[in-house]
């Protein structure tokens, strides 16, 4: 069983970098407050790690 990642914007991408909001679409996030789930990886990370302070993650079991 593979881990999933539930990616949560929680700050605005307003008046941020534009890589950090092209960073958010491309984690599929396109609007403030929605989720998203996608497989553990180390790119999925990386992107998190980018915008780590807009977004929340949280592990769970798929």
């Amino acid at each position: 069983m593979s881990k999933k990642l539930e990616i949560k914007q929680i700050r605005s991408g307003i008046g941020r970098p534009e890589p950090h909001r092209r960073t958010l679409r491309a984690l599929g996030i396109k609007r403030h407050q929605q989720s998203v789930v996608h497989d553990d990886s180390p790119a999925i990370r990386g992107m998190i790690e980018k915008v780590s302070h807009l977004v929340s993650v949280r592990e769970i079991e798929g």
